[in-house]
This record gives structure tokens, sequence and C-alpha cells, in this order.
């Protein structure tokens, strides 16, 4: 996992190994399962030219609400604010279990705060520079979620894409078509494994973390010239 002249690959394995042990020591509610990952991403950001004071994350005392359109306000995992304009917003989700329960709760989650952000800038919430917006979800490995699953009886026909795909896959197909139908700009989506060797996989080349990386860099290149022209 190489990205420009940085090679990112052990520190995305420590943070996924963070995640895990502070999910396996403290629970489904531990407050800050996700902070190594989000120091992480911030790092990839100040390597582009953001000031680290610019880049805000959960759990350091900074405001991260920002206005809906659908409702008041939303707390984000990660901004970028340089110069009061918002650069960036990302989303941070874990699921360490009980993945065939949730799976539908996490789409929807991850669909309104995408679109909610959206309205809010077509409502002129933001200013006038529109907001990039990242979405980073980390499964965990468990029995069945690679299985071909079956979609039940609906009233109508299900869309041939989900029809016996595996939970992985329907969260690829979820991430994938975020992006794009332009609710998130960039997803990443990792699989966390109990394999020293293989700690992490990534289903998709499309969702990997370099991807992701590499869509932070094309915002901050954009933001450049944008300051260029101002």
């Amino acid at each position: 996992m190489t990205f420009g002249n940085q090679d990112y690959s052990e520190r995305l394995r420590a943070a996924i190994k963070s995640l895990v042990e502070v999910r396996q020591e403290q629970g489904v509610r531990a407050d800050r399962h996700l902070e190594a990952l989000a120091v992480l991403v911030r790092s990839i950001f100040v390597h582009e030219g953001f000031a680290e004071s610019d880049v805000l994350m959960k759990g350091e005392g900074g405001n991260l609400k920002l206005p809906g359109y659908f409702r008041p306000t939303k707390d984000w995992d990660l901004l970028v604010v340089e110069n009061n304009v918002l650069a960036a917003a990302i989303e941070f989700k874990a699921q360490m279990g009980s993945i065939s329960k949730n799976v539908n709760n996490r789409a929807e989650e991850a669909i309104g705060s995408g679109t909610d952000v959206w309205e809010a800038h077509r409502e002129g919430l933001f200013g006038l520079v529109r907001p990039w917006t990242g979405y980073f979800l980390v499964l965990a490995e468990e029995p069945g979620i690679h299985e071909p699953r079956r979609t039940g009886r609906p009233r109508f026909p299900v869309d041939e894409s989900f029809r016996d795909a595996s939970y992985i896959q329907r969260y690829e197909i979820l991430c994938k078509r975020l992006v794009e139908r332009r609710v998130y700009d960039a997803a990443c989506l990792l699989v966390s494994t109990d394999d020293p060797d293989d700690p992490i996989r990534e289903p998709s080349s499309e969702l990997d973390f370099d991807h992701f990386a590499a869509a932070i860099r094309m915002r901050a290149q954009a933001l450049a010239a944008l300051r260029s022209d101002l």
C-alpha cells in the first residue's frame, strides 16, 4: 500500500489492529476504537498540504457537527476545514460482528448521511465550495460472510446484482454505488482477519486504501488550484 512516496502498509495494519483490540477490550460501544484509523487518514491530508490544525478528529474536543437538510445537525468523524471552507468530511464505520443482522442498517446510515450533507450543500449551508466526502468501512472476518445469500421473496424482483450475493458482496455493491451516484466522493472497504500473515483483506481494488488515499490527493490538488485562482 504505497501512495506517492509514502508506504502506509504498516500504519494501516497497526490502525486496524488497534481498532480490533479496543473493540475486544471495551465492547461495541467503545468511543475511540476508530481513532488510530482517523489519525492515519489525517496524516494523508497533512502530507498533501493541509495544516494539521485544520484536520479535526472526533475525541479531540473540536466541533465536528455539520448542518443537515433533513435534520438539524450530524456529527462526522473527521472534518477538514481550511479558512472556514469545508474541504472534506469523512465517516468511519466498523462492524466487528453480527454482520448479517446489520447490513441493511449500515446501508441506510450511509445513504442517509451522504444524501443529507449534499442537500445541505445545495441549500448553501456550506458556502460556494463543494465539500468532498468519504466513507470508510471496516468489517471483521466471520463465518458465513462469503457464502451466497438469498434475498427472500419481496413484492417485486430484486436487482440482479444482489441475487445470491454474499454479505461481503452486498457491502461492495453498496460502497461502489455510493461513489457511482456521488453520495460520497470516495469509499474504502476493508476486512480485518485473525491471520497474522494476512491481517487485512481488500475485497475490491476499486475500494482499496490506495484508491481512497489517491482521492484525497485529488481533492488537495483541486483546492490548491482553487486557491491559485482566487
